[in-house]
């Protein structure tokens, strides 16, 4: 199959198990672990834990990935096992029946059409489906989701071409991802939360401060506030970032600093955005990183 599925149009030959594109994978899902993960925002998360099942290799492949075990960034090859549309629709299963709150697809966008082929074998799912990736979509691959995804958490990494070329080699990512997010809260409308807290459908827009990138930080608070009524998206401000992978780029070396965090809450306050989350600057810790064991898979 010849694959433009993301922006990046490699034009590349992909059969089920190896492709020569950028995210260098197979038609197959290859998967590193599937697990309830307490960590996501807490409407997403619920009380057990979202139902995550991380797919390895990206179309992003930043060069500050914290799941660079599993990204593709360090090797040829991400670490993972290949399954079938089958066994993910299996894997559903298994998790709600561990008491998921969500099934919360991570770094999707490369599996989509076997996401789909798993949907179809499955069923309508009774939790909600989460799409959360990177944020680097294409508006024609994210159609073919549409009434089947019923939350969006996507990254909103880069308001700005310079970093997006730096740290992604993306320098159209601020454009890309602005569309792919209007399409899909296009398709969700405005984010419902449940009695209990648990949101039901919606979008949350998800924004990692970089290091020495504040006003990359405060072009993305702008964009949001001047797209978005409130109501209509939730917007998660995140302070996790955590030098996992040396670069050789000095400011990703470092967390983020008190005055970093600072700049960017007080930034997004003086904004109307007022729905969604600010993760304190103790969140960067090494621990939250997933342990990639396969387990689940």
């Amino acid at each position: 199959m010849i694959c433009n599925d993301c922006p990046r149009k490699c034009n590349a030959l992909r059969n089920e198990y190896e492709g020569n594109g950028f995210c260098r994978s197979g038609l197959m899902p290859v998967c590193a672990k599937a697990a309830l993960h307490p960590w996501e925002e807490p409407c997403i998360s619920g009380k057990r834990g979202a139902g995550n099942i991380f797919f390895s290799g990206c179309n992003l492949k930043c060069y500050y990935c914290q799941n660079s075990e599993i990204s593709g960034i360090d090797a040829h090859i991400a670490k993972g096992k290949t399954i079938t549309p089958q066994r993910l629709s299996e894997i559903y299963d298994e998790l709600i029946m561990q008491g998921a709150s969500c099934i919360n697809l991570v770094t999707p966008t490369h599996f989509t059409d076997a996401i789909l082929k798993s949907l179809e074998i499955h069923g309508k799912l009774n939790v909600p489906l989460v799409y959360n990736s990177g944020g680097y979509e294409s508006t024609d691959t994210l159609k073919k989701l549409d009434g089947k995804v019923d939350i969006y958490l996507p990254d909103m990494k880069y308001g700005l071409s310079k970093p997006a070329l730096k740290y992604s080699n993306a320098p159209d990512y601020p454009d890309i991802a602005k569309e792919a997010i209007t399409e899909m809260f296009r398709q969700t409308g405005p984010f419902e939360i449940n009695d209990n807290g648990q949101m039901k459908k919606g979008v949350i827009i998800r924004h990692m401060i970089i290091p020495g990138n504040l006003q990359n930080t405060f072009s993305i608070i702008d964009w949001v506030n001047e797209t978005f009524n409130q109501g209509d998206v939730m917007f998660s401000l995140m302070s996790q970032y955590t030098p996992y992978v040396k670069t050789g780029f000095s400011e990703l070396n470092r967390k983020l600093t008190e005055y970093e965090h600072k700049k960017a809450v007080e930034y997004m306050y003086n904004t109307n955005i007022c729905d969604g989350f600010v993760q304190e600057l103790s969140s960067a810790k090494e621990e939250y990183i997933p342990n990639f064991n396969l387990s689940g898979i």
